[in-house]
């Protein structure tokens, strides 16, 4: 009787789930959609399309407004990108992040008394990647010049009523800001009065950056009047960016605040198209950034996961959220240990992480009645018949690839609850979305980030630094191949998703949030793949997070990045059943109207040859279609 009991729950929980309308309403269009992080930002994209461009055009009129409008991101960030070429047929990677500068080296912070490089200010620095990342696929992928594309940019850092919680964030932060002459002469305009930041509302204006990007659109306007093409006009505004004045007063302005980038960083960086990484789940092909994003954990969880059926356990039944828990926490250790930057040594063992027969292995590991407070690191060499050279590491830190052996708990596995906000600041800082498809087939899906607020400005250029130097490590012991070096680009949590069916594209997606991004993307992704709910829908669906991770961003110490076995953060709306469900499996329960970043995402009806754009109801994701 109980069974049964239990089972008319479930039903019931499901048709209210159903039954239930969205928050926001879903966005129709035939022709294109753009969405991102700001209206005015979804507007510029807008702008560009009604002017003819395609969405690679829009996406980057959207990231070069929402660069201009601070608060997740300014415009020395970093920029990854999935893009669907209709005319190939294949889904490229755009790697536009920064890499160390030269100096950033462990030795360099460990005799600062650093045990990660630090959250805040030049020495958190990588090159910046966005400006490039922009020029790239606009070369590459666009049809229009970069003066069409950056003209919404250049009209709002003439002015532009900034939003009020861009606005309250500089005032909170207003003393870390002052620390740097750059950074406060831009964003304290009232400075000595008792409110120093812009007032929501108020027109905030940047002449140095209209000046840096007015240099970059005169850089290819020059070259256009001397009988360039046009591909050779926007590589001369990427040469002025990074090799010519602009890098100049980049550079001064970066080393006068004790940044470590020199001229030569910034004429040897350069963005990478490359292949992106892939699994299927169910017949549906699911891409992803490569290994030094936090990409491939949503391939891990997704393999893991189809060894078990998630939709007979119910959409959010405390089985499917132990699952899913186990999953994630499975494929998150893997991350934590065996993800880089591809482009240097040592090699990340992708073939072996990806596969489906050690997903089998690690799904093994799930007990259905507890949660694993122990689980860490596979041991994913044997799958691409090779010895793992780092066993020793592992067995340091308490580990070994066969779970029965593991005897004891390591140090960092106390299990403590995350309850200072500082915690949940670190777990889901900066970023922000982008979303764009076309009627001729391009899709774009981008998560820029870096150079959030409080960020220090680089000399008379108006650009705010990235702070992603803090995503790697000083220790190999806690990941032998994310340890700083100069060149090297940092394991950064920025992870777009692109979703293919029956060889078109089915889905595309992003979220901001740090270490949660992939947690929120994989149950979107399960949403509408096993649950059938619409994309708005999906988006505002209540999620969970694991902290059973080491985080990537915030604090210099160990102390602050440990994981939290165990503790997880539910909706506030969560069952009383389940939460006990849950209690009873050794989890620490934790609650949060927010459980997700906003998730925004288009999905693609070819029945109609309609777009349906979904865009969550946290935050201030805006989108507009036609």
């Amino acid at each position: 009787m109980k069974k049964f009991a239990a089972f008319l729950l479930l039903i019931l929980l499901s048709f209210r789930l159903y039954a239930q309308p969205t928050q926001k309403p879903m966005l129709y269009g035939s022709s294109w959609m753009a969405i991102t992080g700001k209206p005015l930002a979804a507007t510029a994209g807008s702008m560009i399309f009604q002017q003819g461009g395609n969405a690679v055009d829009a996406a980057c009129a959207m990231l070069a407004a929402t660069c201009t409008m601070w608060d997740t991101l300014s415009w020395g960030g970093e920029t990854q990108a999935l893009i669907y070429n209709p005319k190939t047929k294949q889904v490229i990677a755009i790697n536009a992040m920064g890499v160390a500068p030269t100096g950033a080296t462990a030795a360099f912070f460990k005799n600062k008394g650093y045990q990660f490089p630090p959250e805040y200010g030049p020495l958190s620095a990588t090159t910046p990647g966005t400006p490039g990342g922009l020029i790239f696929m606009l070369h590459e992928y666009g049809t229009m010049s970069l003066a069409q594309v950056l003209a919404p940019a250049l009209q709002m850092a003439k002015g532009y009523p900034i939003e009020a919680q861009a606005a309250n964030t500089i005032e909170r932060q207003k003393d870390l800001i002052k620390q740097w002459p750059y950074s406060k002469r831009v964003l304290l305009p009232h400075l000595g009065a008792q409110r120093e930041a812009p007032e929501g509302g108020e027109l905030f204006s940047q002449p140095d950056l209209f000046t840096t990007l007015s240099k970059l659109v005169q850089a290819e306007t020059e070259a256009l009047r001397k009988g360039k093409s046009r591909k050779q006009a926007l590589m001369a505004a990427y040469d002025r960016f990074y090799k010519g004045d602009i890098a100049k007063e980049f550079v001064r302005g970066c080393q006068e605040q004790g940044g470590l980038i020199t001229l030569a960083d910034l004429a040897a960086w350069k963005p990478i198209a490359e292949d992106a990484l892939s699994t299927t789940y169910k017949g549906i092909e699911v891409y992803k950034l490569k290994q030094w994003t936090q990409g491939p954990v949503l391939l891990q969880a997704l393999n893991i996961l189809e060894n078990f059926d998630l939709k007979a356990m119910g959409y959010n039944s405390p089985e499917y959220i132990h699952t899913v828990y186990q999953a994630m926490n499975l494929a998150f250790a893997d991350r934590d240990f065996y993800y880089g930057d591809p482009a240097q040594l040592p090699a990340e063992p992708m073939k072996g992480l990806l596969s489906k027969a050690y997903a089998k292995q690690r799904a093994a590991l799930i007990n259905p009645a507890r949660n694993d407070a122990k689980i860490g690191p596979g041991d994913p060499f044997p799958f691409q018949n090779q010895p793992n050279p780092y066993l020793n590491l592992l067995k340091a830190r308490g580990y070994e690839p066969d779970s029965s052996k593991r005897n004891f708990a390591p140090k960092h596995d106390l299990g403590r609850l995350p309850e200072d906000e500082n915690y949940h600041d670190r777990l889901w800082r900066g970023t922000t979305s982008i979303e764009a498809a076309d009627k001729e087939g391009w899709v774009v899906s981008v998560t820029p980030s870096g150079g959030w607020l409080p960020a220090c400005i680089a000399g008379n250029t108006g650009i705010g630094m990235s702070q992603r130097m803090q995503s790697f490590v000083l220790d190999p012991a806690l990941n032998p191949f994310n340890v700083v070096a100069p060149g090297k680009r940092p394991r950064v949590t920025l992870s777009p998703s692109l979703f293919l069916k029956d060889g078109k594209p089915y889905l595309s997606a992003a979220v901001q949030g740090g270490d949660t991004q992939d947690q929120n993307l994989l149950q979107f992704f399960l949403n509408v793949a096993d649950f059938n709910m619409p994309v708005q829908k999906a988006t505002e669906a209540p999620n969970f997070n694991t902290n059973q991770l080491w985080l990537s961003l915030g604090g210099t110490k160990v102390a602050d990045r440990e994981p939290k076995p165990g503790q997880i953060l539910l909706q506030s709306q969560t069952p009383a059943t389940t939460r006990e469900a849950l209690l009873k499996k050794g989890y620490q329960l934790s609650f949060s109207e927010r459980t997700s970043g906003p998730i925004n995402a288009i999905w693609f009806d070819w029945k109609h040859k309609t777009l349906w754009g979904g865009s969550s109801n946290h935050g201030e994701d805006y989108g507009i279609a036609w």
